[in-house]
């Protein structure tokens, strides 16, 4: 009789240990990298071949935890497929590399449009009388644990690695920052004594930006930087990973600041870029979703 009762319960102990989170998320991790999606991470994220071994080994390993915690969902008819996850997950976890992370704790879901997508907003106009609109976004960051993209834009980013626009880059960026407890361009720094440099070098900075977009003077930085604090992380971050030489250059403190905070240096996995002549006024930035905030 006791020798039936321990084995009850030594299969009771076995069924629940195979269906705790952290039990399955490790039996998950402990799967070979799937071949296709590494030919996915190699074929969208185009810095990926020129990454340390380690850190190639890294972002895989953060990409099987992202696509086994968070589930993607098609709009308007989109089918997800691998090729969708996988792109969107290596690009999102570039940002998670070199440090402890349970991987966007707080996001669930992954919600991917064909294109652009229509929203509600409530506008005032110049007499201050509200009316609704609809606003045509690449994507958007929620605060209930839900990033939403365009596909088509999502592939425009991994097309082109030095332009300083990607909208995956864009939008988890935003979720690091609300990680923090509120979006306000300053994330969990893990410090507080890290909040004053952060504060000092970034608030000078977005108001430079805030005074080139004003008067359309060229900047390295995407003046959609210039709408808020929020905004202006987020902008830096796709500046980090896509110019890094010319922000390095131009920004050197800022740049010092998101060295620290991302604890890699992609001009490692950058060629340095040819001089460019004087341009003209700015292209209109791209329409992300708004968050808005300030540094503390």
């Amino acid at each position: 009789m006791e020798a039936l009762l321990w084995t009850t319960a030594i299969v009771v102990a076995i069924a629940l240990g195979m269906s705790y989170p952290g039990w399955r998320l490790k039996r998950a991790l402990a799967q070979p990298f799937p071949p296709a999606w590494l030919n996915i991470l190699e074929r969208n994220i185009p810095i990926y071949r020129r990454m340390q071994p380690e850190l190639q080994a890294q972002l895989q390993r953060l990409v099987q935890q992202f696509l086994f915690q968070k589930k993607f969902v098609g709009c308007e008819g989109l089918e997800v497929d691998d090729e969708i996850r996988v792109t969107i997950a290596g690009q999102a976890c570039l940002l998670l590399l070199n440090r402890f992370t349970r991987v966007y704790r707080k996001l669930h879901t992954i919600l991917v449009y064909p294109s652009a997508f229509l929203v509600p907003r409530n506008h005032a106009d110049e007499a201050g009388i509200v009316n609704p609109v609809r606003q045509e976004l690449l994507g958007e960051s929620w605060g209930d644990g839900r990033v939403v993209l365009s596909w088509d834009h999502v592939q425009r980013g991994a097309g082109d690695w030095t332009d300083g626009q990607n909208v995956v880059l864009h939008e988890f960026a935003h979720q690091l920052d609300s990680e923090s407890g509120s979006n306000n361009g300053a994330p969990f720094l893990g410090h507080p004594g890290s909040y004053r440099n952060w504060s000092e070098v970034l608030s000078r900075d977005f108001n430079n930006l805030r005074h080139e977009a004003m008067f359309h003077r060229q900047s390295v930085l995407d003046h959609y930087g210039a709408v808020s604090p929020a905004e202006f992380f987020a902008v830096a971050t796709e500046t980090f990973f896509e110019k890094p030489w010319q922000m390095a250059e131009r920004h050197a403190d800022l740049f010092d600041q998101f060295l620290q905070y991302y604890r890699v240096d992609p001009r490692a996995w950058l060629a340095p870029p040819a001089p460019e002549p004087d341009a003209g006024h700015e292209p209109e930035p791209p329409s992300y979703g708004t968050v808005y905030g300030q540094w503390q």
